[in-house]
């Protein structure tokens, strides 16, 4: 068995190799990748390579870089290893999971124990293992606890990258009254709203500026999000 490590800190790299070793005496081979552009070609390299990935690198983050492993290798196992549980990286890593895969999902500060058996479960067994915190976002998230639909936050990462509502009704396919009431809704969870005591016409916020903040801060976007979605954006102007 081979395993892959794509970590950008070599403290961090040491310790999964170790933990590798241990949970794993059917493991012969560990490879090592300092970030997501070398995990890509080790992994095209050692085509049999399981995955422990981390998320948020330099150069190319790790969402992007599984993203290019299952499109090659769509029955790769990876584990993604991570310091967050933000909405924007448990959406991130959901997107591009491919069917029937099996992969997981633990943070950083889980116990040695917990990294260990995710390790097995996944590499040996072929189990899916997320975290609690993980998969109490994964639910949010799927609009089971008052979360975003993927429709409302597809729009939320529009108004982000600055479309307005015209463009963003093209780009998604939906008509100009559905984006317009979307973003009403959206308002409403982020609890973004004009009071109707305003005492002049055009109110106190911006409500599209004040939303993306809103979001920002409670971690629903984060660079990396908007970095995919900038590519993703570029992608489709081309097509236009």
């Amino acid at each position: 068995m081979k395993v892959l490590i794509v970590e950008d800190d070599p403290l961090h790299r040491s310790y999964l190799h170790e933990a590798v070793c241990a949970a794993l005496p059917e493991c012969d081979t560990v490879i090592e990748a300092e970030s997501g552009t070398a995990g890509e070609k080790l992994a095209r390299d050692h085509k049999s390579a399981h995955v422990v990935m981390d998320l948020q690198m330099s150069n190319r983050n790790g969402i992007e870089a599984a993203r290019t492993i299952w499109k090659e290798r769509p029955d790769t196992r990876i584990l993604f290893w991570s310091n967050y549980s933000d909405e924007a990286y448990v959406r991130g890593v959901s997107r591009i999971v491919p069917d029937g895969a099996a992969y997981g999902y633990v943070l950083k500060s889980a116990s040695d124990e917990r990294l260990k058996l995710a390790l097995r479960s996944i590499f040996i067994e072929s189990q899916c293992v997320i975290d609690r915190e993980v998969r109490g976002m994964q639910q949010k998230s799927l609009g089971q606890t008052k979360g975003f639909s993927d429709t409302e936050y597809e729009i939320l990462v529009d108004i982000a990258l600055g479309l307005t509502d015209r463009a963003i009704a093209r780009r998604r396919n939906l008509s100009l009254r559905s984006v317009q009431n979307r973003l009403q809704q959206l308002y409403e969870k982020l609890d973004v709203y004009q009071s109707a005591s305003e005492d002049h016409d055009e109110g106190r916020f911006n409500l599209r500026a004040r939303a993306v903040t809103v979001a920002l801060l409670r971690k629903l976007l984060n660079y990396s999000a908007l970095e995919r979605a900038e590519a993703e954006l570029a992608e489709w102007l081309d097509t236009r």
